[in-house]
């Protein structure tokens, strides 16, 4: 069995190369959906509302599965195997079936996108994180490293794609070949009790999780604070670049802003666990919510490149501590041997419904009424679910929040 430095390494290694190969092919999706395939704002929504459907008709099964088998890498392994061929899929088939069938190409993407990284990057934090609580390390500060791999890979995105957008495809699946060889190389042993602790885990206990009022308040925060994140950035650079004398300008320009936001990101990632620590989950969670609905409602106040771009830094700030307030927000108030299942049902694919609902409608927005006042709407929307939320969300009532205590069943309707 390794040790827990040795692991930390590896596991932060792992966090790098997959947000690389993930933000090599993915952080300008929608400028090149929008230029490369030619959507519409409305199209371009779709596809991620198909996109938000696919990845949470897969979440519920990781969530299952990962706390099943414990600590066992298999879903790494697997989501790892797939990456291989990011480059080829969508050079080779996502693209052509987009230009040829819009619903075809998205149902075919959704599939892929949802298994690999939609749905996979919350089985991967999951996996991480446990791992973490067992050989005594912070989550935060191996996530980090996940933001340095998305900032490199943006830094020279926006060039890229300028020359090629097939170049960072290509890079993507490079990126996947290392990503593949460290899980390889990692050797987790599992002792009896902990795969008792994991076979232990029965479809009734995950049903359970749905009688508890805090179990939806807390995914009311979700819904209303968090899953507007997501719809946020899906389109954001688009209007981005639209800022610009010329599109090619402002492609590259938000590659540099992208990049230096997430640089700034992964430092807070590495403080966000004492802020957490000391003001405590719930009041770390409404924190980042205030930051989210003051980013977002500002992004509809500022005007010219220079405003919107130090709104969009404030998300540095704001995802940190909210990735690292829910881990913590979970692991404090319910059963951890549901860890995966919480943050992957509870979190992630509560965003995705949010998103697959929301996403067409903000994109219908975007075409009708203009990016600054939908931008409006939403942090409105942000704001005031933030202020219910904290009279909402429970006070944690653990002090050791990486243990894995037993169930705090106490809060059932």
């Amino acid at each position: 069995m390794e040790n827990s430095k040795n692991l930390y390494w590896k596991l932060s290694a792992y966090f790098f190369f997959f947000f690389f190969t993930w933000s090599s092919s993915y952080s300008l999706f929608s400028i090149w959906l929008g230029q490369e395939i030619e959507l519409s704002g409305a199209a371009t929504g779709t596809i991620f509302s198909i996109n938000a459907i696919f990845a949470l008709c897969i979440q519920p099964i990781y969530g299952y599965v990962s706390d099943k088998i414990g600590l066992k890498k298999n879903i790494l392994f697997f989501i790892s195997a797939l990456l291989l061929l990011v480059g080829p899929f969508f050079i080779y088939v996502y693209g052509p079936l987009l230009k040829y069938n819009v619903l075809l190409g998205g149902i075919v993407g959704g599939l892929f996108l949802g298994t690999t990284f939609l749905a996979g990057v919350g089985a991967i934090e999951s996996y991480i994180e446990k791992v973490g609580r067992r050989y005594d390390f912070e989550y935060g500060k191996s996530r980090m490293w996940g933001s340095l791999g998305w900032a490199a890979a943006t830094f020279f995105a926006g060039q890229l794609f300028n020359i090629n957008p097939n170049i960072n495809f290509w890079v993507a699946s490079i990126s996947a070949i290392v990503l593949f060889s460290i899980i390889l190389s990692v050797k987790i042993e599992m002792t009896e009790q902990e795969i008792e602790r994991a076979e232990s885990v029965k479809l009734k206990d995950v049903g359970r999780l749905f009688l508890l009022k805090d179990f939806w308040f807390f995914i009311m925060y979700v819904l209303g604070v968090t899953v507007f994140y997501n719809v946020y950035d899906q389109q954001f650079p688009l209007y981005y670049s639209s800022l610009f004398p010329s599109e090619q300008i402002g492609n590259q320009v938000f590659g540099y802003l992208n990049s230096f936001q997430v640089f700034l990101e992964a430092g807070m990632l590495f403080a966000a666990p004492f802020i957490v620590n000391k003001i405590g989950p719930k009041k770390g969670l409404v924190l980042a919510g205030l930051l989210m609905a003051f980013r977002i409602i500002g992004s509809g106040l500022v005007t010219g490149p220079i405003g919107i771009s130090g709104m969009k830094l404030i998300h540095a700030v704001e995802l940190p501590i909210m990735l690292i307030a829910i881990f913590k927000y979970l692991a404090a108030n319910f059963d951890t041997r549901l860890s995966s299942v919480l943050y992957l049902v509870g979190f992630q694919f509560a965003t995705q419904v949010g998103a697959s609902i929301l996403s067409p409608i903000a994109g219908s927005f975007y075409d009708h009424i203009g990016f600054r006042y939908t931008y409006l709407l939403m942090g409105i929307t942000v704001l005031a679910f933030t202020l219910i939320s904290s009279y909402t969300l429970l006070n944690s009532k653990k002090k050791n929040v990486g243990n894995d205590n037993e169930p705090n069943l106490n809060h059932a309707v």
